[in-house]
């Protein structure tokens, strides 16, 4: 076994790979909770002029945030509610803010049924920390993750019938998994060029937050080099090719839910890009999702062909999932999350 990096706590607790200790046997759904005091910029933004907001109260809950049900009064007596979502980070909440309203707004005209409608973005006119928010359709929570073949079948088709407006891989503006920045404001003709520039981003961002483990380095040194050429190069060789899709981004149990009214699955807290569409499910790889459930997966490929070569499907995804098991080391550095998934999960598995 490698060494441990000299800043991992020896006491830091032995947490399961979403940084918790254990997955409850369900996730509850939000509840309202205490009066929500609502910024005069957001009464601006409403898409009809002269809403009203009746009550405001908090509701579920936001790693990164707060959020909000909004009960408003339209100009002609109607009765419509609005989600708020709050993030007091600064710049950083900026970036957040401004990448989940374009994400939510792609996928929205693509797949409107599976996507709540955002109406705007902004920043507070009074605030100290600079704080932004997101007015978007409220929709009510219900089941977390939905059912796996109604959900698979709506991310399939989100996959399937979206066009990048180039025909190629980026999107058109910065967006964010949680509060870290992706290199998606860019359009690249190779997958493998994309994904490769987006883990070193990752693996740059690791080494600042947990300090530098040169076992670690010398594994993720490897992996950019050669496993990232070697398993998507072939995506798009050979006369194969793959369509830049539009992804949600951070697909995990809690940004997917049941509408309680509908009974439809819809996602949300997305950041987006137009990417290889197995990039999404290798966030379902590691046993901190409930989504890790093997029936997701199956369901997906029964909507979704395997890209050529198929015999690499699991190696790609296990390669796809190592950009996302690094964004968990970031977000609870001190963990052991590193030490156990980092050279173990991929490099004794795959660079042996």
């Amino acid at each position: 076994m490698s060494a441990k990096p000299e800043n991992e706590s020896k006491d830091a607790p032995d947490l399961g790979r979403a940084g918790q200790e254990r997955l409850e046997a369900t996730i509850a759904p939000p509840q309202l909770g205490s009066d929500f005091i609502v910024d005069p910029t957001v009464s601006k933004s409403f898409p009809i002029p002269g809403t009203e907001i009746v009550a405001a109260f908090n509701y579920g809950m936001s790693l990164w945030g707060r959020t909000a049900k909004l009960l408003c009064r339209l100009p002609t007596g109607e009765r419509v509610n609005y989600f708020l979502k709050v993030t007091a980070l600064g710049e950083v909440g900026k970036a957040m803010t401004e990448g989940e309203f374009e994400s939510l707004k792609e996928m929205h005209a693509t797949s409107p049924i599976f996507v709540p409608k955002p109406f705007a973005w902004g920043r507070y006119s009074k605030s100290e920390p600079e704080t932004h928010f997101l007015l978007a359709e409220f929709r009510n929570v219900g089941e977390q993750p939905p059912d796996p073949i109604k959900f698979t079948a709506r991310l399939a088709e989100l996959h399937r019938i979206s066009r990048s407006p180039t025909g190629k891989f980026g999107f058109h503006t910065t967006t964010c998994h949680a509060f870290l920045t992706q290199i998606t404001d860019c359009w690249e003709e190779s997958w493998s060029r994309l994904f490769q520039r987006q883990l070193l981003h990752m693996v740059t961002l690791d080494q600042e937050r947990n300090g530098m483990w040169e076992e670690f380095k010398a594994v993720c040194d490897l992996t950019l080099e050669k496993v990232v050429p070697r398993l998507l190069e072939p995506l798009q060789s050979e006369g194969r090719s793959i369509k830049p899709c539009l992804i949600h981004g951070d697909v995990w149990d809690e940004n997917t839910a049941t509408d309680m009214d509908t009974g439809e699955p819809f996602v949300f807290d997305a950041g987006s890009m137009y990417a290889h569409n197995e990039y999404e499910i290798g966030n379902w790889r590691a046993p901190r999702h409930r989504l890790s459930n093997k029936s997701y997966i199956r369901n997906y490929k029964r909507n979704f062909s395997v890209s050529e070569p198929e015999e690499e499907w699991d190696a790609r995804n296990l390669l796809y999932s190592l950009r996302y098991d690094l964004a968990t080391f970031i977000h609870y550095p001190g963990s052991n999350l590193r030490q156990r998934y980092g050279i173990e999960g991929f490099g004794a598995k795959h660079l042996s």
